[in-house]
């Protein structure tokens, strides 16, 4: 009995998530899933050139080369130590305050983030520099872990973000626009981030002590140690805007920039920069192998309409576009528990577009909330990637320690949310001055 494309389709997601429950990787589990299915409606021979074909344009193609590019000049600061320098600089200005060392890790993270681009790697990097520092001050660990989680969500969000040139690859639009989309929400999250913490202080003032205070000498040797880091961003970024080179470009740019900062500084030695290019090196096969298998099961989606169909069936639920906004959003809060940012924006991006651009949305404005909602879907209960790493770098802490000190920061996120959603301009200001 032959299935109906349809049913094909079903079989295809149900033995998708199966393979992904089993951890099986997601881009094998795609890849698998796609050619199997588009092999049955087909035939085999088209399917194994497609994987042949689709396997070379994606590792050949120019636009591309911006992930390896941007993943190495994140490898490159990471390695340099520029994590800990930027915490230390926040730390000599603010960490006297109450709550000044939580408010310091905010905005570390937010430096970092936006030279690193990786949410996870901004967790796991401040577990091990910005916990130790709060906990020897006496900060509960529910706390120091909480932000550490949230601050690590600024990495998808402030460019150069390798989630958000992704989606642009996807959907085919300007990188250099969502780059430039990006920065006011970034800011806006890291504002709100430590507004929260501010309430906590005002809430709960013998909660969070306050650090010791340093010295005007220590004070400006924290701002001589950031003046690189602060330089290489505004460079790459100032060029993208200014449009002197091209996404790709400010990927090699700021790759080069990181190389010859950490090298120049001393911060970079011949072990150093062997374990660079080889953290850079496996991540960026990790992502074009998530890349090639979305691509390939997108092909499998392509031929049983399935994007098309479920278009139809969600314009025509009668809730209005936001009501289809929302349902959107709640898919992506649970699929946090199951897979991280980059595999979420790959393999939802392709069936979800066609349904936003049919309800009107601005597609730069909807990258940028989609990237939020995959964000807080990376911290929230009961499970969240970024709460795992934390664990993972931090043994003495409990699951529901860390959940505990979240709980602040998710519905800072939500709110945030709410106000993208009502007034978009936030996101599109910066782009439409390009």
């Amino acid at each position: 009995m032959e299935l109906s494309t349809d049913a094909v389709a079903v079989i295809g997601f149900v033995v998708l998530f199966v393979l992904m429950l089993l951890r099986v990787p997601v881009g094998m589990a795609m890849g698998l899933v796609g050619v199997v299915g588009y092999s049955y409606i087909a035939g085999m021979g088209p399917a194994l050139k497609l994987v042949g074909q689709t396997s070379m344009r994606t590792v050949t193609d120019y636009t591309f080369g911006v992930i390896p590019m941007f993943m190495l000049m994140g490898a490159f600061v990471s390695v340099s130590g520029v994590s800990r320098e930027l915490f230390r600089s926040a730390n000599a200005f603010i960490g006297h305050l109450r709550g000044g060392l939580g408010v310091a890790t905010v905005l570390a993270c937010g430096g970092f983030a936006a030279i690193c681009g990786s949410s996870v790697a901004t967790a796991a990097t401040f577990s091990a520099v910005a916990y130790p520092e709060m906990r020897r001050f006496g900060y509960p660990q529910s706390f120091a872990t909480g932000v550490i989680a949230a601050g690590g969500t600024l990495g998808a969000m402030l460019p150069p973000s390798t989630v958000l040139a992704v989606y642009a690859i996807l959907t085919q639009q300007d990188i250099g626009k969502l780059f430039m989309a990006g920065i006011v929400p970034g800011l806006l999250a890291m504002t709100m981030y430590v507004i929260t913490i501010v309430l906590i202080v005002q809430f709960r003032p013998d909660w969070l002590p306050a650090g010791e205070r340093k010295s005007f000498g220590e004070r400006m040797n924290g701002l001589k140690e950031v003046w690189a880091p602060l330089t290489l961003f505004l460079f790459v970024i100032g060029g993208l805007y200014g449009g002197f080179f091209t996404p790709t470009e400010a990927g090699g740019v700021g790759a080069s920039g990181a190389f010859l900062l950490g090298v120049l500084r001393g911060k970079l030695d011949r072990a150093g920069i062997r374990e660079a290019l080889l953290s850079a090196t496996r991540t960026s096969a990790a992502v074009f192998t998530v890349l090639i298998g979305a691509l390939l099961f997108g092909y499998f989606l392509t031929i049983t309409q399935t994007p098309q169909k479920l278009t139809e069936f969600l314009t025509g639920l009668g809730i209005g576009r936001y009501g289809v906004l929302a349902l959107i959003m709640v898919m992506y809060l649970v699929l946090g528990c199951l897979m991280d940012a980059m595999a979420m924006i790959i393999l939802t991006v392709p069936i979800i577009y066609p349904v936003i651009l049919q309800l009107g949305f601005d597609p730069i404005w909807f990258g940028i909330i989609i990237v939020m909602t995959v964000e807080l879907g990376l911290i929230h209960p009961p499970v969240g990637m970024n709460v795992f790493v934390i664990k993972s770098v931090v043994k003495d802490v409990s699951f529901m320690t860390i959940f505990k000190g979240v709980i602040p920061f998710v519905i800072t996120d939500i709110l945030r949310l709410i106000i993208l959603i009502a007034f978009p301009i936030i996101a599109l200001w910066l782009p439409n001055r390009l």
